[in-house]
């Protein structure tokens, strides 16, 4: 068995380039779709609900990606096709989400944007497992979340940028401002190009290379994972799906609560048509690996799955309510229409790209070193109690420039998240599953979003419906949660099991 070539800084820098321009798209997302949304005429307390599309499309489309980019070989390698198409497909969308006639529209063009950055980024991640050898798995990580910072920086600040260079920032009318706009152009752009660069600059792994590095002498296909078998199980799944609607229903809950019981109920059918598959010798197809995987997921996968599940609920609280939270407290204005509140959106640019430039800084200078003396767990755990720190201080920093503290709290956990976790797996997982693995480890990201954009809306409807600062308060209390659920996580833990 021979070891992987050790890459140098070119090489490093090539394979996780491609993720900047992908960034980017995620910036102008993140910080811009609420407040095209509330251009358009939404009300706030149904923001979360129009988000839904972002995480249900990565839901869908993550395992998805991971199964056959695993399984994928050809002139163009194993990842680079699924890196292309998605560039090409979130370019399209990036240019029409600005132009979207309403609401709707608006909606679908996020579906569609989502889906492509995810189409894009998910076999990103496998790809650097797979061409840097273990001892290189936290600098590899490292310098693709200097990159993601990098990107968020320019996607989240453009706005602001071309509102200073005279770009109008307020749409005569109504509607998207040409700031927000342009934006949204010049993103689309530099999306694809840095991913051309990966495909270009980039040369994967053959199977049998890969298999050499393994010790193996053809790269296994492993035998189909082996998918629940209890129909009862199934049921069970059903049942509680249809309780959590029916739940809903009777108590007169906002009707998009009842989407949580359709996820629910369809992972149930999902269960049962694998176990249905299996039992016919029907089992090397999507359906059964995804679920005979994810019922099968190592033990370290499972706890890390944990602190993932509470740390992206804190940040999709953050990513749908920092601009009504900053143009309200900082700017004085709730109204979408006017100047005040629109000035509050591109400073929420300016603070997401604070964050985002924290995050770079801090994983290309400190997360190596605070790895290597006090090991990725605790350096993770402690990073997210610092972001918790941070987003509890929107409670006492109200000034637009003093709030740039809570980003730098923020960004040194962002830097963590994006770093620490995938470095663990990477070393822990079987090479020729680390596609369809990171996918499932995935589903832990969407979920809590999922959760999120069906009851923070209720949750600020009946609670808090003209006071958007406590959200910030449920995003701490989450995030701390997740600190403490990574204190379980052994490093290391091996994963025979699973491959």
């Amino acid at each position: 068995m021979r070891d992987k070539p050790r890459q140098g800084f070119a090489g490093l820098w090539n394979i996780s380039f491609g993720f900047f321009g992908i960034q980017i798209g995620f910036a102008l997302q993140n910080a811009n779709m609420s407040r095209i949304f509330q251009s358009l005429g939404e009300r706030l307390d149904d923001l979360a609900i129009l988000w839904i599309a972002a995480p249900l499309t990565g839901l869908l489309v993550q395992p998805v990606i991971g199964y056959f980019s695993d399984r994928t070989w050809g002139r163009f390698g194993r990842r680079r096709p699924y890196f292309f198409a998605g560039a090409v497909l979130a370019t399209l969308a990036l240019v029409g989400m600005p132009n979207a006639p309403g609401l709707l529209a608006a909606a679908m063009l996020l579906w569609m944007l989502d889906a492509s950055l995810n189409i894009a980024m998910e076999p990103f991640r496998a790809f650097v497992g797979d061409m840097l050898r273990k001892d290189q798995h936290t600098a590899g990580y490292a310098l693709q979340t200097a990159f993601i910072g990098a990107g968020a920086v320019i996607g989240s600040a453009t706005p602001f940028l071309l509102d200073r260079i005279g770009i109008a920032n307020v749409a005569s009318g109504g509607g998207v401002p040409d700031t927000v706009r342009y934006s949204f152009y010049l993103g689309g752009a530099v999306l694809f190009a840095a991913v051309a660069w990966t495909v270009v600059t980039t040369r994967e792994y053959s199977p049998a290379e890969l298999a050499a590095f393994d010790g193996l002498a053809v790269e296994p296909h492993d035998p189909p994972p082996v998918p629940p078998a209890s129909t009862l199980g199934g049921l069970a799944w059903i049942g509680a799906g249809a309780g959590i609607a029916l739940f809903v229903l009777l108590l007169g809950l906002e009707k998009e609560l009842a989407l949580l019981g359709v996820l629910v109920a369809l992972y149930g059918i999902a269960r049962l048509a694998a176990g249905w598959l299996h039992a016919r010798g029907r089992s090397d197809n999507v359906l059964t690996h995804i679920v005979g995987d994810f019922a099968g997921m190592p033990p370290i996968m499972k706890r890390l799955a944990l602190t993932q599940f509470f740390t992206w609920s804190a940040l999709f609280i953050m990513w749908i309510y920092t601009t009504p939270v900053v143009a309200q407290y900082a700017f004085g204005s709730a109204d979408p229409a006017s100047a005040a509140y629109n000035a509050g959106g591109n400073w929420v640019g300016i603070l997401f790209a604070m964050y985002n430039l924290v995050a770079a800084l801090t994983a290309a200078f400190l997360l190596q070193p605070m790895a290597r003396r006090f090991g990725k767990v605790r350096t993770h755990a402690g990073a997210l109690v610092i972001g918790a720190i941070g987003f509890l201080s929107f409670f006492v920093l109200r000034d637009p420039y003093t709030l740039l503290l809570a980003e730098v709290a923020i960004g040194i956990a962002w830097a963590s998240i994006l770093a620490m976790p995938y470095a663990i797996l990477a070393s822990s997982l079987p090479q020729r599953k680390l596609g369809i693995y990171m996918g499932l480890f995935n589903i832990f990201i969407v979920v809590p979003q999922l959760l999120v954009a069906t009851v923070m809306g209720t949750i600020v409807r009946h609670v808090f419906p003209t006071e958007p600062i406590w959200t910030m308060a449920f995003a701490a209390a989450v995030m701390l949660l997740a600190a403490l659920s990574m204190l379980r996580v052994r490093e290391g833990e091996g994963v025979s099991a699973a491959g």
